[in-house]
């Protein structure tokens, strides 16, 4: 007779009777994944605020997500709590708060003014976070990286793209008119913005050198720090308008800077393999080590 499970995945039977016992997990496991389900529900929730007309709250909710999404790998690094189940558990969550929640939240405020036009732009900004994040799974994935991916994205990162994708909303909440004219140019500017996730744009990870900060300007850096906070609490949607717009404007001199110190030996007779999970018969196959994307 055969037996339910493989020989690798067959469960210790208790001999009382009481069927297979399970293998306790530490706690610690735990708690990367659960950061990470909070940040689901984060987003899900303001996509449920946007369509109640709360938008402040949904934006709110939204920035909330992508903090919870952006600190449960770290978390998980700290606690050695690393997993394949939490990797997955993290890609699923990025395209929910990066591509799926800002998009309808976009929609609901002011796309809906370009009617079908604007839901194509959603469509696309959200296909395009979706593909950003499964060409980073695959990065990820290769054995040797060029030099320069330690310190450069491809493309802009989801994280910062789901900042930028909002940046008509900030202008709504200054008071720019919402209307079918608006509706249009903010339809415009998210598949902008959908192209910049999906590009080879080299973007500055700020990675390089460990992330570390010189002695000397400790102080200064921190003195930084408290000012943007205290702006973003205080003035929060035009501080989070110059900070997207000063990330926009960073774009093309991180691309030069990239050009001049990396781009010869990156256009030399060595190349990449594809991004597209063909490259090779495990891509597709493998997980990530890591908990965070």
């Amino acid at each position: 007779m055969q037996t339910p499970f493989p020989p690798y995945d067959e469960p210790e039977v208790d001999q009382s009777g009481r069927g297979p016992r399970l293998r306790e997990i530490p706690f610690r496991m735990l708690v990367p994944n659960l950061i990470t389900v909070l940040a689901i529900c984060a987003g899900l929730t303001g996509i449920r605020l946007a369509f109640e007309n709360r938008f402040e709250l949904a934006v709110a909710m939204v920035l909330i997500a992508a903090f919870l999404d952006g600190i449960d790998g770290r978390v998980a690094r700290l606690l050695k709590a690393q997993s394949k189940f939490g990797a997955q558990m993290d890609s699923l969550a990025d395209i929910v708060n990066f591509g799926v929640a800002p998009a309808l939240v976009l929609y609901v405020f002011i796309l809906d003014q370009a009617r079908s036009f604007g839901w194509i732009a959603a469509i696309v900004y959200a296909i395009a976070a979706a593909l950003r994040l499964a060409r980073f799974n695959v990065i990820s994935e290769r054995g040797v990286k060029p030099a320069w991916e330690s310190y450069y994205f491809v493309g802009v990162p989801a994280p910062a793209g789901a900042l930028l994708v909002l940046l008509p909303i900030y202008f709504g909440f200054l008071g720019l008119p919402i209307d079918r004219t608006t509706g249009f140019l903010a339809a415009a500017y998210t598949m902008f913005i959908g192209f910049l996730l999906v590009s080879r744009v080299p973007v500055y990870s700020g990675k390089g050198s460990g992330g570390g900060v010189r002695r000397d300007l400790v102080m200064p850096f921190i003195l930084v720090a408290v000012v943007y906070v205290s702006l973003l609490m205080s003035f929060t949607w035009e501080t989070l308008t110059l900070t997207a717009i000063g990330y926009l404007i960073s774009l093309p001199f991180g691309a030069r800077a990239w050009s001049k110190k990396y781009g010869k030996a990156a256009r030399g007779p060595a190349t990449e393999p594809a991004e597209t999970g063909q490259d090779s018969p495990t891509d597709d196959s493998q997980d990530k080590p890591g908990g965070s994307s």
